[in-house]
């Protein structure tokens, strides 16, 4: 029982943290596949409700420190400006799963979008998709490597 409820507690943060993290680690700890999504989207959404909720504070204290333009940073600015005009919250929300972290990503997504529900439900439409996605890669994907190891090592 205690040895259950420390895996999935380490499936939930560890996907707080990142998102891949919480498949592998579903996987690695022999945890069902849909307990496995199921911790791997509640990671995710901690996160983001926890950041999101102090949306105001982190655009007033913090983002503002970063805000200072540098010379030597003009071309990166510009860059991800282009890609958050031309993508929004949509883009942000997509590459978070697979790029950023739910920490960074929601960092990104409450310095461009003032609105907490629309933060919540793109992020939230997101990790279900990704969720879904990596958690069957994961679980199918290894196995099949391992099958397939297991098939030429008899040669």
């Amino acid at each position: 029982m205690w040895a259950l409820i420390l895996k999935i507690i380490t499936v939930y943060f560890s996907s707080m943290l990142k998102f891949i993290f919480g498949p592998l680690g579903g996987k690695a700890a022999g945890l069902n596949i849909f307990l496995t999504m199921t911790l791997t989207v509640a990671g995710m959404m901690t996160v983001v409700t926890a950041l999101s909720g102090f949306g105001n504070f982190f655009r007033r204290r913090i983002l503002s420190r970063f805000r200072k333009k540098k010379p030597v940073q003009q071309e990166a600015q510009s860059n991800r400006k282009i890609f958050i005009k031309k993508y929004g919250l949509a883009g942000i929300a997509f590459l978070t799963p697979l790029i950023l972290t739910p920490i960074g990503g929601t960092l990104l997504a409450i310095s461009v979008v003032n609105s907490k529900p629309k933060v919540l439900a793109y992020m939230l439409t997101s990790a279900v998709f990704w969720s879904v996605v990596m958690t069957l890669a994961v679980y199918l994907g290894v196995d099949l490597i391992v099958n397939w190891v297991q098939q030429f090592s008899e040669y």
